[in-house]
């Protein structure tokens, strides 16, 4: 062993701490802290926020077409799954099935419509127009049940909830599905 390689570095970000960590991209050494596990090593975050900025490739169209889109085939979906009487008290487990196939569906039409461009942001934005698109059949149903008192019997009370239940599973499932795909997220086993 050389007599360099025993010598301490301190982290170019935190220059009381001692490491022997450096990054792999630039070679500064980085401290447990400043240290981005990634893939092919670590790396220190100004080199994961430069690679990243790679992959950010959303015009400013792109929202405004990914938004209009995923509110219209929200609205859609979730309007024609009210319709078909898919969220009735016992049948509304089937919306399990449904929602991800019509996430699916809004996931794709975004990402043909915007050419398969990419953005943080735009994702966000995407997933917010679908919980928006999907929350006028919830809030229709919903407030003629907060004015109005059951009856008093509990089972009437639960009845009358249970197709709410399964809007709300709908439009969590739709939202998430709409997100991770449009994200790439993939779950490994």
């Amino acid at each position: 062993m050389t007599s360099e390689s025993l010598q301490p570095f301190f982290c170019y970000n935190h220059p009381q701490r001692e490491t022997r960590l450096r990054c792999n991209r630039c070679e500064r050494p980085i401290c447990n802290e400043c240290a981005v596990l990634t893939p092919t090593g670590y790396r220190c975050k100004e080199c994961v926020r430069s690679q990243q900025k790679i992959f950010e490739t959303a015009q400013a169209l792109d929202y405004v077409v990914g938004v209009l889109i995923a509110g219209v085939l929200s609205v859609i979906g979730s309007m024609a799954c009210s319709l078909l009487g898919l969220f009735n008290s016992w049948f509304g487990f089937i919306v399990i099935f449904i929602a991800p196939f019509v996430g699916a569906v809004i996931a794709e039409a975004v990402r043909r419509a915007t050419q398969r461009r990419r953005g943080r942001l735009l994702f966000r934005l995407v997933t917010a127009a679908v919980l928006a698109g999907a929350l006028p059949p919830l809030l229709f149903d919903l407030l003629p049940l907060l004015f109005s008192s059951g009856g008093g019997n509990p089972l009437a009370i639960t009845f009358r909830f249970l197709p709410l239940v399964w809007k709300v599973v709908y439009i969590s499932i739709v939202t998430s599905t709409v997100y991770t795909r449009l994200t790439g997220i993939q779950i490994r086993k």
